[in-house]
């Protein structure tokens, strides 16, 4: 009897073991997740308020923002919210990741132009140096989000559909996107300048070299989909 009352106790702590550190991982990617798009965030609100030109994604952000007389943030979950729905129309899977991307980064442009912590440039050589400094937090960014596997962003996402759907290069299907959001929030009011010239050139560099100096290969990440997560909580409880 004690011989079953042992082995018993000891299932027990080991499965609250195994349940324990399961938890602790999860909290870490989510807490990798949140701060990356946080210094997404921060990385994107740096390059707008170098004032020399937007990233093709702000362009068209700040130029519905401009045209819908809402904030920027909220231009951002806008345009995500339409991008998901397409891609999930098309077929795509989404993650955690994907609907927390598109969400909270709206959320925390918001938050920090409110604050006002970071002051515009006034001058071209000071906006030069926070578009770059900006590329990198992106960057920087870039890799926890990646890191938790959580999904794919949506506008990554809408890049890999038309990959698919067209088997055009990825390449070329990114500069398409980028191309006609770029023209698209021209129209709208967003700036295009040399800062969207050197965003487009330099962001695969400042990518490369972070991911380097953390010894990260993002292709070697298995992201999760929405279901999968779903499962993976569910099954350890």
């Amino acid at each position: 009897m004690s011989s079953v009352l042992w082995h018993l106790s000891s299932g027990i702590c080991l499965l609250a073991s195994v349940f324990g550190v399961t938890m602790k991982l999860f909290a870490v990617r989510i807490w990798q997740l949140v701060a990356g798009l946080f210094l997404f965030a921060l990385g994107i609100v740096l390059m707008i308020m170098a004032d020399i030109g937007y990233a093709p994604w702000e362009v068209f952000h700040v130029g519905l923002a401009l045209s819908a007389g809402i904030s920027i943030g909220m231009a951002s979950i806008i345009a995500g919210v339409f991008v998901v729905a397409l891609v999930t129309v098309l077929g795509e899977k989404l993650g955690l990741g994907t609907i927390l991307s598109m969400v909270l980064t709206g959320v925390f442009i918001d938050m920090i132009m409110f604050l006002n912590i970071i002051p515009r440039a006034k001058h071209w050589a000071v906006g030069i140096m926070m578009l770059i400094l900006g590329l990198f937090i992106v960057a920087l960014g870039s890799y926890f989000y990646i890191k938790s596997a959580f999904g794919a962003g949506p506008r990554d996402n809408l890049m890999v559909v038309l990959n698919r759907k067209t088997k055009l290069p990825v390449g070329v299907c990114r500069s398409m996107v980028e191309f006609f959001v770029t023209l698209a929030g021209w129209l709208l009011g967003g700036m295009v300048g040399v800062g969207t010239v050197i965003s487009v050139v330099a962001i695969g560099f400042c990518v490369q070299i972070i991911f380097g100096a953390f010894k990260f290969d993002a292709t070697a990440v298995n992201h999760e989909t929405l279901r999968q997560t779903y499962r993976n909580l569910v099954d350890r409880k």
